[in-house]
């Protein structure tokens, strides 16, 4: 195995699990100090566990570091952090509602954004979506 300078052997991406994989990406990510995260569908492939986790690790940054903004692109509304502020709905390209999450993420917006018949709430400080 080949050393990285000091007495220790290169990490091994393709040994990572999906969650530590993740996770590097994430503090990837942050390292250079930036304002902004973008995660896109970042618990994809994650089981319950993992997906809690780094829901967990995402929401407390702020009381870590300062900032940063975080956006988050999900389908499921279970990953998104009890901080959220605002958001929008896309539908077929287009953006279909934008503003405060409590107007935004309704029942009538999320089926039209869907074309499917959907449940949305909060339980526990955290979203739900449920087909009907």
């Amino acid at each position: 195995m080949k050393a990285t300078g000091i007495d220790t052997p290169e990490p091994r991406w393709l040994t990572m699990s999906q969650g530590e994989r993740g996770r590097a990406l994430i503090a990837r990510a942050l390292m250079p100090d930036l304002p902004l995260l973008l995660l896109d569908e970042p618990s994809t492939g994650l089981d319950v566990a993992a997906r809690e986790q780094m829901i967990r690790t995402v929401a407390i940054l702020p009381d870590v570091i300062e900032g940063p903004t975080t956006v988050t692109v999900t389908h499921h509304f279970e990953e998104l952090l009890p901080t959220t502020t605002h958001a929008a709905l896309v539908r077929a390209g287009r953006l279909l509602a934008a503003g405060p999450v409590d107007d935004v993420l309704s029942s009538e917006l999320v089926t039209e954004a869907f074309d499917h018949p959907i449940e949305v709430g909060r339980r526990g400080g955290r979203w739900y979506a449920v087909a009907r």
